[in-house]
């Protein structure tokens, strides 16, 4: 009888309208702001660290650490989401991870110095990282596999704010107020997204179903931070010592891939049903090709956006809050292109959308390959349009692939794994883009550590340099760097144009619909 009601349920849930109702819309809604916290809160923190420098008397590299260190705790919490969402309740969970990225961000306001600084972003992360992960599984359990492109392109919503305001916000704040705002500001959003999520979820119904793998555990998070961390430590070995082979960098990156290796065979174990991070998930070919793509573009694109508006800055001496007008175009172009990338993904596959993304943003990070200190404004805003478009048509289809293909009962798991290795990509994208800007700036040292040095105060006279050579030297030290940018965005194009490869095979066919009729009751 069960089945009978079950398959009728399914059946009516086939033959409704298609359309996102009120009460998804509800939902969306507190995903929406949730994950609003958390990217915006990267790309704000990003251009403040020019700031950071001159209040906490750090050098570049030492204040990356409070980007770092957020990274390092979204690795470690994201593997352990899909267990806590299972055995706490997903409501409970989200809302536990909105108060702890909202206390973290109070705290942050609180610093002292920079290592309070860092540790307070760390306990922002842990509670940012689950908020993406938990937020894909809520919308998808609440929309349906036939309505996923949709509620993919709302929640790339926030992917869309972080680039557009998030560096315009940063340096509105630091300009008009402090930098203790760019924290601050969180904490409002914090408690109406607490409450709001309390009075939109649904109640929770925990009835948990796995064990808690506590060998994975000892293996993957501390193998994901260690690794991310000798990852994200080579620009400043690069800086520093000259060389990425230091002891910080390569004794914890092998012992974290060491860890995470040994994680592979116990998670395929036969005896071991509900590993930490579900492997088990790259049998299914749609999953597989997608982190196969996530992987590359993520490397690529996030990577390479990152030095955007140092480019404006250091290059183009624009402030902070000019650098974010000039980049904010480019989320413009995605919000164009993301709600009806999701739309068609839900029609005819996330495939063709996908490939027609990829294409967009190869020719629009081509276009960035010939820039120097003098190319137009109006030239580079043009390849952002065309780079947001496609990135509108590439990042939630992807994910729309994805989770697509899962059965309900997979999709907090498949959610997991995709932002496991977005985390990943990213990070070793910034240390790769960052390694190859710095090799490029030294390869021209003569002048462009003048002209760095110049550009941060230092008196020309001191450095043995006449008004008229320091001139000279700026000139051409910023022809060199901006030049040095362009062959940074030569590799980040080859990087996305490989994503071709991969994307060639995702589904062209809209997601078919996996209800598990004894489920529904």
């Amino acid at each position: 009888m069960s089945t009978e009601i079950g398959a009728q349920v399914g059946d009516e849930a086939r033959r409704g309208d298609d359309k996102l109702d009120k009460r998804v819309m509800l939902v969306a809604g507190v995903v929406v702001l949730g994950a609003v916290m958390s990217i915006l809160d990267i790309t704000v923190v990003a251009v403040a660290q020019r700031t950071f420098q001159d209040i906490f008397g750090k050098t570049q590299a030492q204040v990356a650490w409070t980007a770092t260190g957020y990274t390092l705790a979204l690795a470690t919490v994201i593997p352990l989401t899909g267990w806590a969402a299972d055995r706490f309740g997903t409501k409970r969970l989200y809302i536990a991870a909105i108060v702890l990225f909202t206390l973290g961000s109070a705290l942050c306001s609180t610093a002292q110095n920079l290592e309070m600084l860092v540790t307070f972003r760390v306990l922002q992360g842990l509670g940012g990282g689950m908020l993406m992960p938990l937020g894909m599984t809520i919308m998808t359990r609440a929309a349906g596999p036939e309505r996923l492109g949709r509620v993919m392109a709302i929640l790339g919503v926030p992917m869309l704010l972080g680039p557009i305001f998030g560096p315009i916000l940063g340096g509105w704040l630091i300009d008009i107020a402090s930098w203790h705002w760019i924290f601050l500001i969180n904490v409002p959003i914090g408690i109406i997204a607490t409450i709001y999520a309390w009075r939109v979820l649904d109640r929770d119904e925990v009835h948990p179903s796995e064990s808690f793998d506590f060998v994975g555990m000892l293996l993957l998070s501390p193998g994901l931070a260690l690794f991310l961390y000798g990852v994200s430590s080579i620009p400043a070995a690069k800086q520093q010592h000259g060389t990425m082979f230091t002891g910080q960098v390569v004794i914890t990156s092998l012992v974290g891939i060491a860890l995470v290796a040994a994680f592979v065979p116990w998670a395929l174990r036969r005896h071991n049903i509900h590993p930490l991070v579900q492997l088990r998930l790259f049998t299914n070919r749609y999953m597989t090709v997608a982190v196969l793509t996530m992987t590359l573009f993520a490397m690529a694109f996030f990577g390479a956006s990152l030095l955007f508006t140092l480019y404006f800055q250091q290059v183009r001496a624009e402030s902070p809050l000019s650098s974010g007008w000039l980049v904010a175009p480019q989320g413009f172009g995605a919000m164009l292109t993301m709600p009806v990338a999701g739309f068609l993904a839900d029609k005819i596959g996330p495939g063709k959308v996908v490939l027609t993304g990829v294409v967009l943003d190869t020719l629009g990070m081509a276009m960035l390959i010939p820039v120097d200190d003098k190319t137009s404004y109006g030239y580079i805003i043009t390849s952002f349009v065309v780079m947001g478009l496609g990135m509108g048509s590439t990042m939630m289809p992807v994910f729309t692939a994805a989770l697509a293909s899962l059965k309900d009962n997979d999709i907090a798991r498949g959610s997991t794994l995709m932002n496991i290795t977005q985390q990943i990509a990213i990070s070793m994208g910034t240390a790769l883009f960052s390694v190859l800007l710095t090799n490029a700036y030294n390869n021209h040292a003569s002048t462009v550590r003048p002209t760095l040095a110049i550009q941060n105060g230092a008196d020309p006279a001191k450095l043995g340099l006449s008004p008229d050579k320091a001139q000279a030297i700026m000139s051409q030290g910023l022809h060199f760097m901006g030049q040095s940018f362009g062959g940074v965005f030569l590799v980040a194009t080859v990087l996305v144009g490989l994503c071709l490869v991969p994307s060639f095979f995702l589904p062209r066919k809209p997601p078919e619909h996996h209800v598990d009729p004894s489920a529904m009751v």
